[in-house]
């Protein structure tokens, strides 16, 4: 019985960004007595449908943005007479969609790491049932990717997890509410020899993709230390004792290592957890900016964020702690106006942001705006080629709107407009060349202006477009840039690397909570 695991894609690009790590956890899940796993990223190549062979066993990892791919490719494998399973967070949510959609014989909530195993031995039996509910594993269950099934020479970043979960409530966003609010984290050590695994290959950039490496504030510290019982005092504690564990460990790697993740602004509030990162050779993070008003936070239940010149200072203490910010914003707002646009981008050109990347508002499935936008809109007319807006993802690509929620002062394509004049603005040359002096050197800084451009093109180009050539020219475009731009990133590999084990606990710095 062969195994086929398969993340859709619209588009190829010929080399990927980063890896995507549920493909090659999964194959990690898959006992040995099914051989290895056949993958295959649509971001680097379409799939052959001819791979494709009766009896087999297809696993498509789908989100919302790529759900519409992912139920053809589960339409082809079925017709082809494989066993089609679907996982993911949009399968999660939308269990039944997949099954009339995309010809699924099995769908997986949760997560998958725990069930795939059972879903390949009913396969095996020809009697897969309909739901498996992976739930909520613990950190110390996570499994480490397979990284010796990676093809060759056609990935920038690698990816490795470190923490499940969030904390935080955004209204625009779905993992709390996927993912769950407790963090799970993940042991140090399967970590790190993960880490190792990877910069012996070769790999030294390494996204740590997680929901939130920052998972525990010095004000939940507070919170926490105000109640008479004191047991979610120290359990907080734990969880940032682990944080600090963990950075002290990679603190041993190579100095050529840079790491990126994603963290709440908060962290700029704890001038030990920045430099711990710094230490760790955490280079950079993607913050949540996401509005520069407090009307805007106050849309997306964001209220812990700052703004005006607060905000401005807040993103330029993660850089005076030596990690580069990515920030990302929303545009499309109920409170946006007009001028909310010029404001952003100015916000982040003065607090010094590294890289930036601005989104329209698009309410998502698991999300609190996508629940309220159903609600208003039910009964009200409103389809595309016969399919509700409210189900954007299942609109042909070529048909799509780029903006869903009708706005109280603006339309939609004003907004559109108005975020790539943005994305225009803060990419042209001239800026990224006044960027570019995080680097030293001439050649360094060259490749950031043609790293700025790729990410410029790959992101915004392809998303915002209007219509489908341009989108077609960017994405030929960053396929025939990225090759070369990979070995910016590659290393030399690194195969006798060894980190001394540890053999102690680093404690988090003592802090008094009040």
């Amino acid at each position: 019985m062969r195994i086929h695991l398969i993340n859709p894609s619209h588009v190829s690009f010929g080399v990927g960004v980063i890896t995507p790590r549920w493909l090659y956890v999964l194959a990690s899940a898959t006992p040995d007595t099914y051989g290895p796993p056949r993958l295959t990223d649509e971001t680097l190549e379409p799939l052959d449908p001819a791979s494709l062979e009766p009896g087999s066993v297809v696993g498509i990892g789908i989100h919302t943005s790529n759900a519409l791919r992912g139920y053809e490719i589960g339409r082809l494998a079925r017709a082809a007479g494989a066993y089609v399973v679907f996982g993911g967070i949009h399968a999660t949510l939308f269990p039944d969609e997949a099954r009339d959609l995309g010809g699924a014989h099995a769908v997986v909530t949760g997560d998958g790491e725990r069930a795939w195993p059972e879903v390949l031995a009913d396969c095996a039996a020809g009697r897969p049932r309909e739901r498996y509910a992976g739930g909520h594993i613990e950190g110390d269950t996570f499994l480490p990717a397979r990284w010796d099934l990676l093809p060759r020479d056609r990935y920038m970043w690698a990816s490795v997890q470190t923490v499940r979960g969030c904390p935080k409530h955004c209204s625009f966003c779905s993992v709390w509410r996927t993912d769950g609010q407790r963090p799970r984290q993940r042991r140090v050590d399967a970590i790190v020899e993960e880490i190792v695994d990877l910069r012996r290959r070769g790999f030294r950039f390494i996204a740590l993709s997680d929901d939130n490496f920052y998972p525990v504030t010095l004000e939940d510290l507070r919170m926490a230390a105000r109640r008479e019982d004191k047991s979610r005092l120290r359990q907080l504690e734990a969880l940032r004792a682990e944080r600090f564990e963990l950075m002290a460990a990679l603190e041993g790697l190579p100095s050529d290592t840079v790491f990126f993740t994603q963290i709440t602004m908060e962290a700029a509030e704890d001038p030990a957890f920045l430099d711990a990162m710094a230490r760790a050779h955490i280079r950079g993070a993607l913050v949540g900016v996401e509005s520069v008003t407090p009307e805007g936070l106050q849309d997306i239940y964001k209220g812990f964020n700052l703004s005006g010149e607060a905000l401005v200072e807040r993103l330029r203490t993660f850089r005076r702690h030596g990690v580069h910010v990515l920030g990302s914003f929303i545009f499309g707002l109920p409170s946006d106006r007009p001028e909310t646009f010029d404001a952003c981008v100015a916000v982040a050109e003065r607090a010094d942001l590294t890289f930036a990347q601005f989104v329209m508002m698009t309410p998502y499935p698991g999300t609190l705006d996508f629940a309220a936008w159903e609600t208003a809109m039910a009964g009200r007319a409103g389809d595309v080629g016969g399919v509700p807006v409210t189900r954007h993802w299942l609109i042909p690509q070529e048909q799509r709107p780029k903006v869903y929620i009708e706005h109280p002062a603006m339309s939609a394509d004003e907004i559109r407009r108005r975020t790539q004049a943005v994305w225009d603005r803060f990419y042209s040359i001239q800026s990224i060349w006044r960027r570019s002096n995080v680097v030293k050197s001439w050649k360094a800084r060259l490749a950031f202006v043609l790293i700025s451009k790729i990410y410029r093109q790959m992101y915004a180009n392809t998303g915002i477009a209007t219509d489908s050539a341009r989108v077609s020219r960017s994405a030929q475009w960053a396929r025939w840039m990225a090759r070369p731009c990979r070995r910016l990133f590659i290393g030399r590999p690194m195969p006798d690397l060894r980190l001394e084990p540890r053999t102690s606990t680093l404690m988090a710095p003592d802090l008094e909570v009040t």
